[in-house]
């Protein structure tokens, strides 16, 4: 099997939000394997409207009209974006103050637009085959936030852990929650829904709310899936085939007893059960810890790990913004070219203009708020050549960049030619494991790019196995990987009855 990459949990201009479904489409197809586009359908249990609730109370009816007027349109668009480049999934939104948030996602292009006050009965009316995914789950219980005492998990296998709103997985993570929504709650966390004995896969997704699905740094999901078509791609997700990130593409295998994450098996005879894992991640890896009931019984840390320039197999990153341009956007037009070694792969890190949620200061639909054209352009090889477009960091302390994560196969004495808006350079890997660096392209408040040191495989590369025995009840084993640029990943876990 193999891992695919998408967003199942996104907004645009369809209902509150903005930017087309179109262009939302277009851009996940230039850097994701699958993606739903989720508009906001109904909330029955929302609030009273008085004088401090009556601009979310209108936004949100105004935005569910809007869907509902429109569904089949936003469907046909979705059904006829499907194909061979970008695997479209049906979805739409429902709040819930009792049942905390959920989107229902759909492999028919029939799904239909119903209103219903539970996820149960939104899937079991649905008439086609569905699920819901809980999302932004970690805020307060009865405030949107999940209710564990309602959680079903055969209507819910998925639990989205991760996206703009922060991370929800435990008390302590990366990622705190500061949206106006408030807190992160430690009774409405991802460890929290383990230990009352939940089943249910780790997915990431953006929440973006200006169509820019898969927006890099604001969470992903990743399927183990035979293939990339439909059904495939849902078999993944109902079988919780999946594991979350929160921005570089951390690639993840994790396996008991020779089954994958997500498998739920039988408790045994007493023997010893075999983990394998192994982790690629897009930066040098800080930590990986695998975990038995929330317990770690094994753990790697990035200060063990050695540099090794015969490794043949080597990483590094170009990562372009920064400046002083609030709306307007700034290109960028690159080109890498590798002599006596060979590129083997080329990884996409491209952000939208972040928006997360409508906001009294704007207003109109502003349909093309992220019909921004970045992607790679050609990649074989020896060389790679891409386009993106940047504005400036919001603050000093959340990046507006983007980066393109390359690998490739040669030796110390690789050359790799470097080409960003006509800066030039030749670089052996020997230098760039030595050093990385960065240009300005104009002499005050620049853009700039900044050509990050070579990695060695067995900095971002690792592996290994692990025995252990079965505990008294239900057991479960998990991953977390974390990067030294504090990006994760966060693998479901292997279920025993």
């Amino acid at each position: 099997m193999q891992s695919y990459w998408g967003d199942i949990h996104n907004h645009c201009g369809i209902t509150y939000g903005y930017g087309k479904q179109q262009n939302a489409l277009k851009r996940a197809a230039a850097h994701l394997d699958f993606c739903a586009v989720t508009g906001h359908a109904m909330w029955p249990d929302i609030y009273e409207r008085n004088e401090d609730t009556a601009f979310t109370i209108d936004f949100h009816r105004e935005g569910f009209k809007k869907l509902r007027d429109h569904w089949e349109e936003v469907r046909a668009e979705v059904a006829a974006a499907n194909s061979e480049g970008l695997v479209t999934l049906q979805a739409y939104e429902m709040h819930s103050s009792r049942y905390g948030d959920h989107h229902i996602v759909s492999p028919d292009d029939a799904l239909p637009l119903i209103y219903r006050d539970s996820p149960g009965a939104l899937v079991r009316d649905a008439g086609v085959r569905a699920l819901t995914v809980a999302h932004h789950i970690g805020y307060t219980p009865g405030y949107r936030g999940i209710s564990w005492d309602e959680h079903d998990d055969t209507v819910t296998p998925l639990v989205e852990v991760c996206s703009k709103h922060g991370c929800g997985m435990s008390e302590t993570a990366a990622f705190p929650y500061y949206h106006n929504m408030g807190p992160r709650d430690s009774r409405n966390t991802v460890y929290e829904g383990l230990r009352r004995g939940f089943r249910f896969g780790f997915v990431g997704s953006t929440d973006h709310h200006a169509g820019y699905p898969g927006s890099y740094g604001d969470g992903k999901l990743a399927v183990l899936a035979a293939r990339k078509d439909r059904e495939s791609i849902w078999e993944a997700l109902c079988s919780r085939r999946t594991y979350a990130v929160t921005g570089d593409r951390i690639e993840c295998a994790f396996t008991v007893d020779g089954m994958p994450m997500g498998s739920i098996l039988p408790h045994g005879n007493g023997g010893e059960r075999r983990i394998e894992w192994s982790v690629k991640g897009g930066y040098n890896i800080g930590k990986v810890v695998i975990y038995k009931n929330l317990q770690p019984i094994g753990a790697v840390y990035g200060e063990s790990l050695t540099r090794n320039l015969e490794a043949g197999r080597y990483k590094f990153r170009i990562e372009m913004g920064w400046g002083n341009n609030e709306q307007e956007l700034f290109g960028w037009q690159g080109r890498v070219s590798v002599r006596g070694g060979r590129l083997a792969g080329a990884e996409p890190c491209f952000r939208g203009k972040s928006v997360l949620s409508p906001s009294k200061d704007k207003s109109g639909d502003q349909d093309d708020i992220n019909d921004i054209d970045n992607r790679i352009l050609s990649l074989n090889d020896s060389e790679c050549e891409w386009q993106c477009f940047t504005v400036k960091n919001m603050t000093t302390l959340h990046p507006a960049t983007c980066s393109m994560i390359f690998e490739l196969e040669g030796s110390p004495d690789t050359e790799i030619e470097i080409d960003v808006n006509g800066h030039k350079a030749v670089k052996t890997v020997r230098e760039l494991a030595e050093y990385g660096y960065s240009e300005q392209v104009k002499p005050w408040h620049s853009q700039a790019f900044k050509v990050h040191p070579i990695l060695t495989a067995p900095e971002y590369m690792l592996g290994g196995t692990l025995t252990d025995r079965p505990g008294s009840g239900r057991d479960f084993y998990h991953m977390e990987v974390t990067q030294l640029n504090g990006h994760c990943a966060y693998v479901t876990p292997v279920y025993f009855d």
